[in-house]
């Protein structure tokens, strides 16, 4: 008997933080993982390969992923600025939005011709987008990628793909301590915790697995009592 092929993921922000996470953890459970970022990831797996790229620069994506179908395509890459009403610099919104939107409309939109029928969409989001102050931005662009993970999900149900949203809270990666975020301290969760990327890795990986194929069009908070 022929042993059935690995299945196949491609997953963007996967130099760091939960999209590193992720990609670990799907390397660990037997699929083949091609991840997109600037940079390559600081270790090497004979199932993972990467293609480096700037999300940011959205015109690029579609010749980033040329030759590439999947079973799984998780959009994890982002970035975090926040500022006050009164402060908000257009140009650092039109980033976050390319970064997290935009960024995510190409990949999916590139691949999903290529997707495998049964195959999964998931993107990683945010508690912000149910709104946080001073941080108007950021919680739109996420907010954003809930609405069209629904409409992705009523538009794929014929060939049974799912489309979900994980939305973590404070989360302990290296982005809690990028310069830029100075001045805006983490919000610890009321659990008294930072999340850990390893519980967004485990919630992504369930909603890419067998058992999770009725679940779709849903955003899924893990943020320890911060949604409440």
């Amino acid at each position: 008997m022929n042993a059935t092929p690995p299945r196949q993921a491609i997953v963007s922000g996967a130099s760091s933080g939960i999209g590193e996470t992720i990609c670990r953890r799907l390397l660990r459970e037997g699929w083949q993982v091609t991840g997109l970022s600037r940079r390559a990831p600081a270790w090497q797996d004979p199932g993972y390969q990467h293609r480096s790229i700037d999300l940011a620069d959205t015109s690029a994506i579609p010749t980033a992923l040329e030759g590439l179908s999947a079973d799984a395509i998780i959009h994890a890459a982002g970035m975090m600025r926040a500022a006050p009403l009164g402060s908000l610099d257009p140009a650092v919104g039109a980033t976050l939005w390319r970064l997290h939107v935009e960024a995510a409309e190409r990949m999916v939109n590139t691949l999903v011709p290529r997707l495998s029928d049964g195959g999964r969409i998931l993107l990683i989001g945010s508690r912000a987008a149910t709104g946080i102050a001073g941080r108007s931005q950021y919680s739109a662009g996420k907010a954003a990628l809930v609405a069209m993970a629904r409409a992705w999900a009523q538009e794929l149900l014929p060939r049974r793909i799912t489309v979900n949203v994980v939305s973590p809270g404070t989360t302990n990666t290296a982005m809690l301590r990028d310069p830029a975020r100075a001045n805006n301290a983490p919000r610890i969760p009321p659990i008294g915790r930072l999340i850990e990327p390893e519980e967004v890795a485990a919630l992504s990986c369930f909603l890419l697995g067998p058992e999770a194929g009725a679940i779709t069009g849903q955003q899924i908070f893990i943020c320890g009592g911060s949604s409440l």
